[in-house]
């Protein structure tokens, strides 16, 4: 017996409840930001939605948009609205030169931001590439009960942020979001 009286059996059944609500299977929706990427010749958007369907999730819809702020908004609401998707991962547009407009374009919409995904990807991004990893502007956060994460358009950020952050949790985001 533990010298909590037997409390560590209570801690554990509230855990578990706690994720009883989690979705397994998430539905996604993948979208690259770009003027110059088609969806023949997107590496950054094959390799989220490569993660994501590994993992058991629904990729529902993949989308190139242009970078252009309200072409963003739309996609994002068509991914809502009309795909019925749980989550959007946006490629590209977070970087410093004056067409990178995706941060802009989604925070206004965000109810609430995730600000760990981008502190935690920055860090992830530090350890790869060293302090370049401060141009990275990724964000995230929740729209109703939904979630958007917005990545770099590179193909090894999308992985990093794909694989070591975005599926591991995306469940349990999505869990809490829709409490």
């Amino acid at each position: 017996m533990s010298d909590n009286g037997g409390h560590d059996n209570e801690v554990q059944d509230d855990h578990d409840d706690h994720h009883a609500h989690d979705p397994k299977r998430v539905s996604i929706a993948v979208l690259t930001v770009s003027t110059t990427r088609t969806l023949e010749d997107d590496p950054a958007g094959d390799v989220v939605a490569g993660a994501c369907e590994r993992t058991g999730h629904d990729v529902v819809t993949r989308r190139v948009v242009d970078d252009d702020r309200d072409a963003i908004v739309e996609a994002v609401a068509a991914a809502f609205d009309e795909d019925d998707a749980d989550v959007v991962v946006t490629t590209g547009g977070t970087g410093l030169t004056p067409d990178d407009v995706t941060v802009e374009a989604l925070r206004p919409l965000f109810d609430r931001r995730i600000p760990g995904f981008g502190e935690l990807f920055r860090g992830f991004s530090y350890e790869e590439v060293g302090p370049m990893a401060m141009a990275s502007r990724s964000t995230a956060g929740v729209v109703d009960d939904r979630i958007v994460f917005c990545l770099p358009g590179s193909e090894h950020a999308a992985r990093t942020g794909t694989e070591r952050l975005i599926v591991p949790a995306v469940g349990h985001l999505v869990g809490l979001v829709r409490r």
